[in-house]
């Protein structure tokens, strides 16, 4: 582990270089299949090196803003995509927020945090801090029942859409609770955020290993961008290969947010379970929850400002379907979030809703 943080390997060096020469090439083009294959190789090659260089940079600085700094990177990526997408898809890309968003949603708190859960199974439980955790959860609750729920039942524009005024107001509500959420995760209650020992002793310091040099980390973190760089425009050229795959499978439009949200939030389900590996499940909840929030808290003000010259509707607002979905996850990470200990059954439970939720996009 202090070795791999001492040096980078030579595969996390090249991959993000080499991501971005084989964009440049291939920007604008049509790519015929043999070229999308490459594409689709050196893309997940660049997430994997996209969570390498972030674990460098995150163990450098330390928890909690370890977390942080992949969550918004993610971010980027996601925000990135949906708005290129939708320039280039017309109307039928006027619920692709709303579909990838929730993807995020409920991979991040159902598939992420079961499987993460499910893999505590070798240490008994898993232990986290429940004051620190419920703070992610209620506020993740409350930025998606503002920006995924409301629109469904307001009646100032015909079907789930808001009005400028409503739209306005909730992309600013939900940055003042994510900025909100983040100066609390930093600065006024650090420990809640930070992984604790199954004695309740918060873990101030990795002792797994040493904190990566200065120069590695500002290296890191520019090897980082080009790897985010890479994926965001790689996901771009390949995406009429999976939405034309899509609609010739037959399926729902909205499998196409799924499919995006899957391929960005990669690394983070990556590091969230490398860190229930070694027992840090707290950090992996941070990962896993402050993913969604950033999901909604960014990417929904980052939509809203794109709609000023964006000619299509916007419709986020979920159906009834999707929003039992959402009430049941939210219940359930509930009784899990409370007692500050989890057993692998509540994985199961997540991932069974999970499962559901992926089986319902498939054939809602």
């Amino acid at each position: 582990m202090t070795h791999r943080f001492r040096s980078l390997t030579q595969w996390t060096l090249l991959v993000p270089v080499l991501a971005i020469v084989l964009l440049v090439f291939t920007w604008g083009r049509s790519l015929p299949g043999a070229v999308v294959a490459l594409v689709t190789v050196v893309l997940a090659g660049s997430v994997l090196a996209a969570v390498h260089h972030a674990e460098v940079v995150a163990h450098r600085v330390g928890e909690p803003f370890g977390s942080l700094v992949l969550a918004i990177a993610v971010t980027i990526i996601e925000v990135a995509l949906i708005v290129t997408l939708m320039i280039d898809g017309g109307d039928k890309s006027s619920t692709l927020a709303r579909d990838t968003v929730f993807a995020a949603v409920m991979i991040t708190c159902n598939g992420v945090v079961g499987l993460c859960l499910l893999g505590s199974l070798r240490h008994g439980t898993a232990v986290f801090n429940p004051e620190g955790t419920g703070a992610a959860l209620a506020t993740v609750a409350t930025l998606a029942t503002l920006s995924l729920v409301l629109p469904t039942f307001t009646t100032s524009k015909p079907g789930p859409e808001f009005s400028g005024v409503q739209l306005t107001f909730a992309a600013l509500s939900s940055l003042i609770l994510y900025g909100l959420f983040v100066a609390t995760q930093t600065v006024r209650h650090r420990d809640y955020f930070l992984p604790i020992t199954r004695q309740g002793e918060v873990i101030t310091a990795d002792d797994h290993a040493t904190a990566p040099s200065a120069r590695t980390a500002w290296t890191s973190l520019g090897l980082l961008g080009l790897a985010l760089i890479g994926v965001v425009g790689l996901a771009k050229g390949v995406s009429p290969t999976i939405e034309s795959g899509v609609e010739a499978a037959g399926l729902h439009h909205a499998v196409v947010g799924v499919v995006i949200a899957l391929l960005v939030l990669l690394p983070e389900t990556i590091a969230a379970l490398r860190s229930t590996r070694r027992d840090r499940v707290q950090t992996s909840l941070n990962l896993a929850l402050g993913s969604a929030m950033a999901s909604i808290g960014l990417t929904i003000p980052a939509v809203a400002l794109a709609s000023v010259w964006l000619s299509g509707p916007l419709v986020l607002g979920l159906g009834s379907t999707h929003m039992l979905l959402l009430a049941l996850t939210v219940v359930v990470s509930s009784l899990t979030v409370v007692p500050g200990h989890a057993t692998p059954l509540q994985g199961g439970v997540h991932l069974v809703l999970f499962a559901a939720y992926l089986e319902l996009a498939i054939n809602p």
